[in-house]
């Protein structure tokens, strides 16, 4: 038995164990274990939306055992205190675990560059539980301005001071300045009396960006009414002041600290050869220099590509392809094969400024674009989308776009609340029955005709060849029994006759047996939409049935300008409209729960969690 541990449940960690997972489930001779100290996964890059209320808390976290849920993954929750390279053991609080192969894949933390008061006073953005922290804090300190009386304490309280203007600080300034307006309509505090401040000791803002994309940022900052400090050093953080080398202190009681990352605290004490602050030393098949078992992954790598002059970036795109690439070298390695080089291609970066706007700069070989507004959000959420279908497939996308864009408050959105007005379901009802009732009574004034000569046909129109013979000019000028026709694109026309001429008539222009069957099938839907509608049944089947229905009349040519209606009322009750005084109410939560026992629903993530609201 070969057993392959992978040390972290981060981005870089799910990846290689799931892609590990994927090459050897069949191989009863490997054991594939996680370890974390977490029972969940969070994702790092939006911690700033639950630090300031954008998104409900649970919406930056997957539960571990769901992302490898049936899969050959054994997931194990304990804490890392020790990792002996000799013995391959991996000491924790629970326990102890062997290995075979190691992927160190535990992150990073936050360095503070020796800045004295941080660690005592500053806030940190790295974790759930600090996002969570300052989000409590934040709106602690609002409350408390509400309440205080004292005008130099009451300011303090109202100014906060975000320390880096790396993405993380950015990201966490522009998400801060969003959402102060609703903050103080809720504790009653004029806009003008909060102050945000960014600092950083370099010369401009998000400095690994080209000066258009970060001018652009500094631009929309200060349209925010941030104060963006530059070119300064921070020498001291207290409880209620941050320190300045050469300008002017700073009294508040929030210092957020974002101004870097180093190895993690298992990697602080690793015995294993690192530069770039705690970062494992690796060779070009991303092995540690000193034990060709060990390979690390994202965060954790120092590896300076052949013909580039800095190490691979710490960003998700490198945990990535360096998970990949580690995935297959463990393989290779296992088979006697010849490893891989890890020669990874960056395409950039993406960060937010708060819902509404970002800025981009994405790279395709010595190509460069710069986006910024609403084109770099899309990016930034298309390439999140990209991610999370890897990681926990429909279920973790379908919540994302709840949170991002369809259950959003305060236009916090680069849609802005176009799509995240909610009204109560019950004001569908009525439109609900009415479109029921309508179905129901178009087939069942149609059924005796069907049930008394099925091959009497009157809802597909005649063939050329029998209009011509019987002189039916009317089909010919467009009338139906229900009134003028709307008129049909040509090529839809072509389509549809096409495809009437294949299934429904014969060469002498009559009626295939085809014929008789369809239209009774067309009959009975109205018949059983009109009654799904009108009980609340499985509405969301009933009506994109109705919709297909109403598109078929219409392509066939005999659609009036009535059917138009039925095609708008559709659409309005396709989400929704049969939980309130319908059997959606109870029916739909028992069958969601019983799709979600079944193994190959959970492996491949074909279920949604319930979100508040919807």
């Amino acid at each position: 038995m070969k057993r392959i541990i992978v040390l972290g449940g981060g981005y870089g960690g799910i990846l290689a164990a799931k892609k590990l997972e994927k090459q050897l489930r069949k191989r009863d001779d490997i054991q594939i274990s996680l370890i974390d100290k977490n029972t969940y996964h969070t994702m790092l890059t939006e911690l700033h939306e639950v630090a300031c209320e954008r998104v409900p808390e649970d919406a930056i976290r997957i539960n571990l055992e769901r992302i490898f849920n049936q899969r050959k993954v054994d997931v194990i929750h304990d804490k890392v205190t020790e990792v002996d390279y000799q013995a391959q053991k991996i000491i924790g609080t629970v326990g102890s675990y062997d290995y075979d192969y190691l992927v160190i894949a535990s992150g990073s933390r936050p360095t503070f560059f020796g800045t004295p008061g941080v660690q005592e006073h500053g806030l940190t953005l790295w974790t759930y539980e600090d996002a969570v922290m300052i989000k409590d804090h934040i709106r602690e300190q609002f409350q408390q301005a509400s309440i205080e009386l004292d005008p130099v304490k009451r300011a303090a309280h109202l100014t906060f001071v975000i320390i880096g203007c790396g993405f993380t600080g950015i990201e966490m300034v522009g998400e801060l300045a969003e959402w102060k307006d609703r903050l103080c309509r809720t504790f009653s505090i004029d806009e003008s009396d909060v102050k945000i401040h960014v600092a950083d000791m370099l010369p401009k803002v998000l400095p690994i960006f080209d000066d258009k994309v970060s001018d652009k940022a500094h631009k929309y900052l200060l349209k925010q009414n941030i104060d963006v400090i530059l070119g300064a050093k921070i020498v001291e953080v207290t409880e209620n002041e941050v320190r300045f080398d050469g300008r002017d202190n700073i009294s508040t009681y929030t210092a957020i600290w974002a101004a870097g990352i180093e190895g993690s605290d298992i990697m602080a004490s690793a015995s294993l050869q690192k530069q770039g602050r705690n970062r494992v030393h690796t060779n070009k098949y991303l092995q540690s220099l000193d034990h060709d078992n060990v390979f690390a992954v994202g965060d954790n790598i120092f590896y300076i590509p052949e013909g580039q002059e800095r190490p691979v970036p710490q960003m998700v795109e490198n945990a990535e392809h360096s998970a990949d690439t580690v995935a297959n070298n463990i393989i290779a390695t296992l088979d006697n094969k010849e490893m891989e080089e890890y020669k990874p291609e960056f395409h950039g970066a993406m960060v937010c400024i708060g819902g509404r706007y970002g800025v981009a700069q994405l790279e395709f070989g010595d190509k460069k674009y710069h986006l910024s507004g609403f084109f770099a959000m899309f990016v930034k959420h298309f390439i999140n989308i990209v991610y999370f279908l890897q990681v926990a497939g429909l279920n973790k996308v379908w919540t994302y776009l709840l949170h991002e864009i369809f259950h959003i408050e305060d236009r916090r959105s680069f849609v802005g609340g176009f799509f995240s007005k909610r009204s109560p379901n019950f004001l569908l009802l009525p439109l609900r029955l009415f479109l029921g009732i309508k179905w129901l009574l178009s087939g069942l004034d149609k059924l005796p005709q069907v049930l008394e000569n099925p091959k009497d046909i009157f809802l597909i129109p005649a063939s050329p060849l029998m209009a011509a013979a019987s002189g039916a000019s009317e089909v010919a000028e467009g009338a139906t029994e229900w009134g003028e026709a709307l008129p049909v694109p040509g090529f839809l026309q072509s389509i549809t006759n096409w495809f009437m001429d294949l299934m429904f008539y014969n060469s002498d222009g009559s009626f295939t047996w085809l014929a008789p069957i369809f239209q009774t099938f067309m009959v009975v839907a109205e018949v059983v939409i009109g009654i799904m509608l009108i009980v609340g049944l499985f509405t969301f089947i009933a009506s994109a049935i109705s919709i297909v229905l109403s598109g078929m009349i219409y392509v066939s040519g005999m659609a009036n300008a009535e059917m138009l209606w039925f095609v708008v009322a559709s659409v309005a009750t396709l989400f929704g409209s049969g939980s309130t005084f319908g059997l959606d109410y109870w029916v739909v939560p028992w069958l969601k729960k019983q799709w979600r026992k079944l193994g190959f629903v959970q492996k491949w993530y074909l279920f949604t969690d319930r979100v508040k609201g919807w």
